[in-house]
């Protein structure tokens, strides 16, 4: 998960003899797109079409169906470009330019500060950063931590809010196999979306655009991947992975149990209820397989072993000349004694929350109000004067809110908060006021106003004296809430955040001195490359093919009688016969990905699309920890499925024209 301002040279041109140039990284980059409600893309023609996957489509899919037209189950093609389709709330960055300002971080610390004064300091300087950039260029500016803090950057993006959908498969097509198949390999999913960026009314015309080609990698070819992995835990500390193993990943686990079956039970209520809440439920069990993933790996004395090993003889590295010893040498124990001191604060952490998105908005409303009136740098994170364009336009977001939903979500999760915490915890206290579960839920999503983005808009722009005036349920209760959650907030960054990240500066510090730049950070949400080969690998005694076929999908769909998650849409059944059968339909490479990586695109040497990441089979779930790279594997669409199907099953040829570079924009 290489940076784009320190990429592999070297490893590639000794194993690959292939040496990607400062515009091959360039152009890559100006071509790769973050979707910041949490996955990747690229551009793919020059007139702005975007791909990515079904599954990061599928929140605005969901935002846009009604019970008259579900879009996630019955698909979606604009066969012209008056029919593309808005997305209500759909943020794209492209990362324009990268800057090394680890300098002016670090020297805005004073020497021999305290941990919270360091912290402090930290946050005033990132955040007047952000400001003087955001200010000066006019692109969104995220200051990076890198390397446990061992340098910083700042990330400008060019930001599109302009999206529109241009074309989705059926949902049963891009998950084929459902949750029994999820995260395992051979797989056969057209996982695949294409929406299109628009800048003031028109679509973007972009030099910087991944051209197609259908022929896909060859086996053993040398392949990347550009896209943005949302987090990983490989450089965190023993502390950090015991604790991580033994109280959180158990009760996120309990969370999302929770959270799953109170959504079937709603769910089960009738065809409309399913509807709602389809895509909650496909996030959240695919939550559950990841996290259940990564409870697998941290329980595995191999990795486990592993891990402590390399601690060992990093940490015997630094005890072993004096200045280090002096400098850094404490910080391992430093963060030891932080986790210690977390431990009893995950349950709380995890279970002081309302299951509500309207609640959620409701505090993020009462936070907006109070936290505008600070200085920039004593602001709450998410609240910095860089980032309240994008808060405003995901708070009013015209997207549809379901009460009945909303009610059945908030009224299980109290009832679970209420069993892990008791009734006299004072977060619950707060938001029962005396009442259950289910009557709060009730009172909450009955009385309130603010699924109209109207209301939510008059709010924010009356400020705290509307805030404050306000008699709407959902925001009485953020009140109460609001100062415990702060309460929490301090406590976590004066007791373990401040602790942990100067003791993560020193380590990564050490880690230059020790190690050099020969390693790559920890993922950020960040855009990285990945590079391996597209190869099978050894599986249940025996391999793994490197690609499938749709041969093999109908196959599968047959082998289980075309039933539950393995039938087909009818489109399928019936257009068997157009289809050449022998087209590769999916494929696996080495490339290393994570969670976020979802909708990135897979390039040959000459940075051509010759896939669409959309998973990892169940061998990469400890990825989160390490990285293995015999069985370790990134799934993706083939790009010359995603052509046959357009063509061949959706009518959708003017479209694949564009994509191959062959047709003309806006003729679709």
């Amino acid at each position: 998960m290489w940076t784009f301002d320190n990429p592999p040279t070297k490893l590639l041109q000794e194993r690959y003899h292939f040496t990607p140039t400062r515009e091959w990284l360039d152009h890559v980059r100006l071509s790769s797109v973050r979707l910041n409600d949490g996955g990747s893309g690229s551009f793919v023609s020059p007139h702005g079409l975007l791909l990515t996957n079904h599954h990061v489509a599928r929140g605005q899919l969901q935002k846009n169906s009604t019970a008259e037209k579900d879009f996630i189950k019955d698909g979606f093609y604009a066969a012209t470009p008056g029919e593309e389709m808005k997305s209500p709330d759909l943020e794209v960055n492209v990362l324009v330019s990268m800057e090394n300002v680890t300098g002016r971080v670090m020297g805005a610390i004073k020497k021999g500060a305290s941990d919270q004064d360091a912290l402090s300091a930290r946050k005033a300087i990132t955040a007047q950063i952000e400001r003087e950039s955001t200010q000066s260029t006019g692109f969104r500016s995220d200051v990076v931590s890198l390397y446990q803090g061992g340098e910083y950057w700042l990330y400008r993006y060019k930001k599109y809010t302009d999206v529109r959908l241009v074309f989705a498969p059926e949902q049963q097509i891009a998950f084929f196999g459902g949750d029994p198949d999820n995260f395992t390999y051979p797989r056969h999913d057209l996982d695949m979306a294409i929406f299109r960026v628009y800048e003031n009314g028109k679509p973007i015309e972009s030099r910087n655009y991944l051209k197609w080609n259908a022929k896909g990698a060859a086996e053993n070819e040398l392949v990347f991947v550009s896209g943005h992995p949302g987090s990983t835990q490989r450089q965190d500390t023993m502390a950090q992975l015991g604790r991580e193993r033994d109280v959180f990943e158990p009760t996120i686990l309990s969370l999302l149990k929770n959270r799953i079956d109170t959504l079937k039970a709603y769910s089960a209520l009738g065809p409309e209820q399913a509807r709602q809440s389809t895509t909650l439920i496909f996030g959240l069990e695919n939550s559950q397989k990841a996290y259940l993933g990564r409870l697998r790996g941290l329980l595995d004395k191999n990795l486990i072993n592993k891990k402590q090993k390399d601690e060992n003889a990093f940490r015997a590295l630094v005890m072993a000349k004096p200045e280090w010893r002096t400098s850094y040498g404490n910080a391992w124990d430093d963060i030891a004694r932080a986790e210690n001191k977390a431990t009893p604060m995950v349950k709380p952490q995890i279970f002081h929350r309302v299951d509500s998105q309207l609640f959620n908005t409701a505090l993020s409303l009462v936070q907006y109000v109070a936290e505008v009136k600070k200085p920039d740098g004593e602001r709450l994170r998410g609240f910095h004067e860089s980032q309240l364009e994008s808060l405003r336009y995901r708070l009013l977001s015209p997207a549809p809110v379901y009460p009945g939903l909303e009610e059945a979500r908030m009224a299980g999760g109290l009832e679970e908060s209420r069993r892990q915490l008791g009734a006299n915890d004072p977060f619950l206290m707060a938001v029962l006021n005396g009442r259950t579960p289910a009557q709060t839920a009730k009172d909450l999503s009955a009385g309130t106003k603010l699924a109209d983005p109207n209301v939510r808009k008059a709010l924010l722009e009356g400020g705290k004296a509307a805030i404050d005036a306000s008699t709407d349920p959902m925001i009485v209760a953020a009140r109460k809430v609001d100062p415990l959650s702060r309460e929490m907030t301090k406590w976590m960054e004066d007791n373990v955040e401040s602790v942990e990240t100067q003791a993560g500066e020193k380590i990564g510090k050490a880690r230059f001195l020790v190690y050099g730049k020969g390693a790559y950070p920890d993922a950020t949400f960040t855009l990285r490359l990945s590079y391996g080969a597209a190869t099978g690998y050894p599986m249940n005694g025996t391999k793994a093919p490197y690609k499938t076929t749709f041969y093999g999908l109908y196959d599968r769909a047959s082998s289980f009688d075309f039933t539950g998650p393995f039938y087909l849409p009818s489109r399928y059944m019936e257009g068997r016969s157009k289809l050449d059968l022998s087209t590769p339909l999916d494929f696996v490479s080495s490339t290393d990905i994570i969670g976020g990586n979802s909708g990135s695109p897979v390039i040959n040497r000459n940075a051509e699309l010759v896939g669409l990441i959309f998973d990892g089979n169940i061998e990469s779930l400890a990825g989160d920890f390490a990285y293995e790279g015999e069985t370790n594997r990134a799934v993706a669409v083939h790009s010359a499925a995603m052509i046959e199907a357009l063509r061949k099953l959706y009518n959708a040829g003017t479209l694949a024209d564009e994509l191959q570079g062959t047709g003309q924009a806006g003729s679709h």
